[in-house]
């Protein structure tokens, strides 16, 4: 045994608690390539397989030699906890700097300055902050003794889960001196994105790529999928059987309102489950982990917020209520379980199952779509860095083109990456670099989607071996029947392990909950930043006389329950009729629960040009069964609002500001109820600029309050 091998082989055993542990086939190679080498390698490994022991080994060896520091860069804060915490029972010494920690920046730079870290552990985004860039980065990269990029997927366009701020990674590795070791990790990457990864590892002076690749079969995971005809169908299965599954687990969900209407059902009915989506507090995220792993929930209803890196060897079960868009991604997400090689002195096990949806299909196209980056809007927000010549943040950009927040965001991310901008203190500029847009890679990144989607929606149909089906959708050579997924068990002429089976009792259950109606409709309190220069006079708060108050909408359009139904209503193309009765009688359900300080006294529709028998419909239903008057609906000004939906709050503003008025019938009619509130109808909130303008101008003819009612929120 070499002394590289004995030394790498007690260092592991101290990480990983066990005296008679040895590597994994492949382990030992990838460290000594960096060690011994000092060479650049990319790991493609299963989940579970023990990347980490790799750099971190790797690690204390090479600071044993008088190296400085690891730099790991790491996507997710989940992930980077992790880590610290595996790190600490190996000795190494790690720290992180992140969105989560400010507070502790100081001593960790501290620490750094004195040699006292092994490991420090920085997001992509960090590498972008100004200050870390400019002033900490420099120095840290000539004493860098090894950079790790964990989840390296992401650094590939045709990674199932790319992320603009990894692009930046190839300038990173391509400063590094010579000599110094890279390290690549991830566990689901296909061929293509193999080779896209490696490219970007090589740069001048260094030999070919180290790819250590092994099979990605879990024989742990027992797969299955289960087609049921609706969701009221899936969550009464998931009602009659949570309990049955085998510990804890994770119940993922493709959109935020489907992740929190699930776990309230299931909570209604006694289960101990929570919701963990993008929109819960970083603060919360941490002690929901923590209650999963410490069996303190039986599961956490998650979106893909809660993917790579968080690690429960003995996670019981994954199941998925609606696909995501690609084996890739199925494959990643499901790798959260059965990471135990034995549990109790047994061999582990973990049940996989996916519940597929119709309204799948819908949801991948929104994602895939709202990741791509605009030509014209890469071209205007350009336009207007240029000609500012100062630096300019993002809120003041957003008040310059038309784009919300997140959207730019991304797109200020994708033209940092190619050059053209860059972010410094104060905000963004414009380098001058040129900039083309790369209509033909878009196109190539879009047509890949599509396949995998395709590839996804033949993993639900296929008669063949579920894991060999996915370990062939990453270019695992080594796939072979894993003779316990429901397909390999139905060839064997045996029945599926999952039960099919439905209480009565829970599709009930399952039907109240979705037929729950009812979502308030947050009035704005503050006119938008930038709407002067766009025309509109107003600035600061919006005044209490100016204002709407709370309102309701039937539902969200990504609710489980209602918002199916919503959505093939405002699909595209779909035709305008009056409302259904069953829709009717879900409104009148949601004015008879609002607790409304004062009963509205008469009904106003808004004027609608996509949908005016669907809205006038609806009013007169409502001021019907409500014995109120119906006093019309208010008239378009100036040819109504402009531009198409979507875009940040000045632009929608601007564009409704000034186009609706109350004609002279209906202001005779209001002065009748000077003084009483008013109820008024909309088909669809989005921006909610529409609603407080008309609130306005109703308010200035006589309302002593707008009490707005849409059928759907855009959410």
């Amino acid at each position: 045994m070499t002394n590289t091998r004995a030394d790498a082989l007690e260092i592991l055993r101290t990480l990983v608690g066990a005296p008679e542990a040895d590597f994994h086939e492949g382990q030992f190679e990838a460290i000594a390539t960096l060690v011994d080498e000092r060479r650049r390698a990319l790991v493609v490994q299963r989940t579970g397989w023990g990347k980490s022991a790799v750099y971190f080994v790797a690690t204390l060896l090479l600071r044993r030699q008088g190296a400085g520091p690891t730099l790991l860069v790491s996507p997710l804060l989940a992930l980077m906890r992790d880590q610290v915490e595996a790190a600490a029972r190996a000795g190494v010494r790690a720290v992180a700097i992140n969105s989560a920690n400010p507070h502790e920046w100081g001593d960790v730079l501290g620490k750094l300055e004195r040699d006292e870290v092994d490991v420090l552990l920085v997001s992509p985004e960090r590498l972008n902050n100004p200050r870390f860039r400019d002033e900490q980065l420099p120095s840290l990269v000539k004493r860098t003794g090894l950079l790790v990029v964990d989840e390296a997927h992401c650094i590939s366009d045709w990674g199932h889960d790319f992320r603009p701020d990894y692009r930046r990674l190839r300038d990173l590795i391509a400063e590094m001196p010579t000599g110094v070791p890279v390290l690549a990790t991830t566990a689901t990457a296909n061929s293509r994105v193999v080779t896209d990864v490696a490219e970007q590892l090589e740069s001048a002076g260094h030999t070919e790529v180290v790819t250590i690749r092994g099979p990605l079969a879990r024989a742990s995971l027992r797969l299955g999928v289960l087609r049921l005809p609706d969701a009221g169908a899936r969550l009464a299965w998931l009602l009659t059987h949570l309990g049955d599954l085998p510990g804890s687990g994770i119940i993922y969900a493709l959109t935020v309102s489907a992740a929190d209407d699930t776990a309230r059902l299931l909570r209604e009915a006694g289960h101990e489950v929570q919701a963990y989506t993008g929109r819960t507090d970083a603060g919360d995220r941490e002690g929901l982990e923590q209650a999963l792993k410490n069996n303190s929930v039986k599961a956490l209803v998650a979106t893909s917020a809660l993917g790579m890196g968080f690690d429960k060897p003995d996670l019981g079960f994954v199941i998925h209520l609606g696909a995501p868009s690609s084996p890739v991604a199925y494959y990643q997400q499901v790798g959260r379980a059965g990471r135990a090689a034995m549990i109790d002195g047994r061999r582990a096990s973990a049940d996989v199952l996916l519940l597929p949806g119709d309204e799948d299909e819908a949801i991948w196209q929104y994602f895939a779509t709202s990741s791509m980056p605009d030509e014209a809007r890469a071209t205007a927000v350009l336009d207007e860095l240029a000609f500012n010549g100062a630096p300019l943040s993002t809120p003041a950009l957003e008040a310059r083109v038309n784009l919300k927040r997140s959207p730019l965001e991304l797109l200020l991310k994708v033209l940092d990456v190619d050059g053209a901008v860059q972010r410094v203190a104060g905000g963004w500029i414009a380098t001058g670099q040129p900039w083309v847009y790369d209509a033909e890679r878009y196109a190539r990144i879009a047509a890949a989607r599509i396949a995998e989607q395709n590839s996804m929606l033949e993993y639900e149909r296929t008669t063949a071996c579920r894991m060999e089906f996915l370990q062939r959708a990453l270019d695992d050579a080594t796939a072979v029947p894993c003779g316990r997924c429901d397909n390999c068990a139905a060839a064997a002429g045996q029945p599926a392990w999952y039960p099919t089976d439905i209480r009565q009792e829970a599709t009930g259950q399952a039907s109240q909950s979705l037929n729950r109606v009812g979502v308030v409709l947050e009035p704005r309190a503050q006119w938008p930043t930038g709407a002067d220069q766009l025309g509109v006079p107003v600035k600061g708060k919006i005044a209490p006389s100016d204002r709407v108050e709370p309102g309701r909408a039937l539902a969200r359009l990504t609710d489980l329950g209602w918002g199916g139904t919503l959505r093939n209503l405002f699909a595209a193309g779909a035709p305008d009729a009056p409302a259904s009765p069953a829709l009717i009688d879900a409104c009148i359900r949601v004015l008879a629960q609002w607790d409304w300080d004062e009963r509205p006294a008469a009904v106003v529709a808004m004027p609608s040009r996509r949908r005016p028998q669907l809205v006038d419909s609806v009013a007169r239903a409502l001021s019907d069964v409500g014995r109120l008057p119906y006093l019309g609906a208010l008239e378009l000004r100036n040819g109504g609002p402009s531009g198409e939906p979507g875009g940040n709050s000045a632009y929608r503003l601007s564009s409704v500001w000034d186009r609706f008025e109350a004609a002279p019938e209906l202001v005779t009619a209001l002065q009748s109820y000077t003084g009483r509130p008013v109820l008024l109808v909309d088909d669809l909130a989005d921006s909610r600029w529409t609603i407080t303008v008309a609130g306005r101008v109703l308010r200035s003819a006589g309302a002593s309050a707008v009490l707005p009612f849409t059928l759907a929120i855009q959410a």
